[in-house]
């Protein structure tokens, strides 16, 4: 692979953070979509029988950042580091997950343990390439303690009863999608 300019992908990860920012601000991560080439792949693995991709920048438009963001409103996912390589244009992004709700003690539900984005720097301030990592179990206890505590916004709340109807789009088996994580 070649070379990138650190300061090209320095600039890069400040426009992705800047605009995660206005997404979160506005509720709706759509426009992240433009930071992505046209035929980049975006993609995580939830667990040990599914994982979810999206190929192309319309799939990363609609289901990436609008099915599966839906019911996250109010949502933070503020980036502690990053870790940049300008040999390969690989980039870690850390981040934490935050609820806008709070717990009866006053701090917000937060999922624990680590979470990021691995990205793929494709030129012209676009990922061609992304995939998620975080720590399924910590997701499911947070999600599970929002259910008992009455927590969830009706928009999570419709997001789950969506989710129990079947397999949603971009959803796949592992192995099975059309684009692999690796």
């Amino acid at each position: 692979m070649p070379d990138f300019d650190r300061a090209e992908l320095d600039e890069m990860v400040r426009r992705w953070v800047l605009e995660n920012q206005r997404c979160e601000e506005k509720g709706d991560w759509k426009p992240l979509a433009e930071l992505y080439t046209e035929d980049a792949t975006y993609g995580w693995n939830y667990g040990p029988t599914q994982e979810f991709m999206a190929v192309g920048r319309e799939e990363i438009r609609d289901i990436a950042l609008g099915q599966e963001m839906e019911g996250l409103e109010g949502w933070t996912y503020p980036y502690q580091e990053f870790v940049v390589d300008e040999r390969s244009g690989n980039v870690i992004g850390l981040w934490k997950q935050v609820a806008d709700a709070k717990r009866p003690d006053g701090r917000h539900y937060t999922v624990d343990g680590i979470g990021g984005s691995w990205f793929r720097y494709g030129g012209n301030f676009q990922w061609s390439w992304q995939r998620d990592f975080f720590d399924f179990g910590n997701v499911s206890a947070l999600f599970l303690e929002m259910i008992t505590a009455n927590a969830l916004t009706p928009g999570m709340m419709a997001r789950i009863e969506r989710s129990g109807k079947g397999p949603l789009p971009g959803w796949y088996k592992i192995g099975e999608a059309p684009a692999v994580l690796w």
